[in-house]
């Protein structure tokens, strides 16, 4: 797959509140998270016939990503991102995707810390 020639659905600076990190005292709060998730697709069909049932629904996206992020515990922002990933390519159409996950406050004199991965479908 040629990423920098496909079709690209983002959504941009989703937050969400979940449990995550390793720390003791992080185990008992929900902390903020900023997600970007780019999803790899495929829009030529839905932009000729300007039909939407061609194309991603992004908005079921959003509403399982926050349902499964809202629900979670993970210890690392890469486990959830990951976690985040497998959820995005369960989606019809979507070829491959690109999460960043933000977690702000993590150390001193920083924004944010983030990973951001990217995983296509096998097959």
């Amino acid at each position: 797959m040629d990423c920098e020639r496909s079709d690209k659905i983002h959504i941009r600076d989703l937050l969400i509140r979940t449990v995550i990190g390793i720390n003791p005292e992080e185990r008992n709060i929900k902390q903020d998270i900023i997600l970007n998730l780019t999803l790899f697709t495929d829009q030529k069909p839905a932009a000729a016939a300007d039909d939407f049932s061609l194309t991603v629904d992004y908005s079921a996206v959003k509403t399982a990503v926050v349902a499964l992020v809202e629900s979670s515990s993970f210890g690392l922002i890469e486990a959830l991102a990951a976690s985040v990933a497998g959820l995005l390519l369960e989606v019809e159409g979507v070829q491959a995707c690109r999460v960043i996950l933000d977690k702000p406050g993590v150390l001193r004199s920083t924004r944010s810390v983030a990973v951001e991965i990217f995983r296509e479908r096998i097959g």
